[in-house]
């Protein structure tokens, strides 16, 4: 079996992810990692795996068939994907979504010129979320979507509460409201406000001294972030902390709402996802679609993608007969 070299760009939660899920797949093996730290002090998990510099990607131009890019959305993957597609076929899980169009652009132009393929936006929200909301949409026109996270940890607004003053350490939990995911369930079409689909819980490590309940009043007041939600701090122990809320759990809902004929035959289409790890599980749905990369490039088709652009057959093992005969 030839494997698809794959080439780990970044190692931190999502790097770490990928090099388990390479390990899951036969027809996948690990060709390094890249990273900007100094090689020597990043430990990986992968007998004999080789880290390298990022520095020294060009090097490795013929040794790679798609680099998996497993920095942030904020700064690196903006930069990296339009600039790694000049040498490789790449992947990334960009999740800003409000900037996908102008990130698909300069990835799109950059692919172009290079001839290499990238995809954009992979994981599950963007990525299997969205799959979801498109199939809901063309089988159930007539309807309304409902996208519901958690109950899990979002990294980003954790990010966010750890920067204000006098916080040591902090956890925030996205939480559906049961009342609103019941009403769509129940095939109400509700109309819901930011604040009637999620609550925030926080969990907060106080610095010795600090004024708790200026803590408390700076994150729920946080534009953005917690002032659209009702949102709970709850302070606790460091020791609390690493022994209840060190997991990334997350999940989630996409819930199309509709109706056929006359209006009234009514169709709920629900897909979940709960998930003990977060960037274990978007670093699978990485994998995957780095298979589908490079059987696009091997086919002579360039550009960036995304995965409403990738035949679901890309992304298995399995040949077309074997997917007929078993999972048709």
């Amino acid at each position: 079996m030839e494997k698809i070299r794959i080439g780990i760009i970044g190692y931190g939660n999502i790097g770490r992810g990928v090099e388990a899920a390479i390990k899951q797949n036969p027809d996948c093996e690990m060709a390094g990692v890249f990273t900007r730290r100094d090689p020597k002090s990043v430990k990986i998990a992968t007998e004999n795996g080789c880290v390298y510099s990022v520095e020294d990607l060009p090097a490795h131009k013929d040794d790679i068939d798609v680099c998996i890019i497993c920095g942030g959305s904020a700064t690196d993957i903006p930069k990296q994907t339009p600039e790694y597609v000049k040498m490789f076929n790449v992947i990334d899980s960009f999740d800003t979504h409000a900037k996908v169009p102008e990130h698909f652009a300069n990835v799109d132009a950059a692919a172009k010129e290079s001839g290499h393929i990238g995809i954009i936006s992979v994981g599950w929200d963007p990525g299997m979320f969205s799959l979801n909301r498109l199939y809901g949409n063309v089988i159930l026109p007539e309807g309304k979507d409902y996208t519901f996270w958690g109950r899990g940890v979002s990294q980003g607004h954790s990010d966010a509460i750890r920067r204000v003053n006098g916080v040591a350490d902090a956890r925030q939990y996205t939480v559906p409201i049961q009342s609103a995911v019941d009403a769509v369930r129940n095939g109400e079409n509700p109309e819901l406000t930011t604040r009637e689909k999620h609550l925030r819980e926080c969990y907060v490590v106080a610095k010795e001294g600090a004024d708790l309940k200026q803590i408390e009043s700076d994150i729920v007041n946080m534009p953005s972030y917690f002032a659209d939600y009702d949102t709970t701090v709850t302070f606790i122990s460091q020791e609390k902390m690493d022994a209840l809320h060190k997991g990334i759990p997350h999940g989630g809902f996409v819930i199309r709402s509709g109706a056929t004929g006359e209006g009234t035959n009514k169709h709920i289409i629900e897909y979940r996802l709960q998930l003990d790890s977060n960037p274990e599980f978007t670093s699978c749905v990485l994998v995957a679609y780095a298979r589908a990369a490079k059987r696009l490039a091997a086919e002579g088709i360039s550009g960036c993608k995304t995965v409403f652009d990738i035949a679901p057959a890309y992304l298995s093992m399995q040949s077309g007969e074997e997917l007929r005969a078993h999972l048709l």
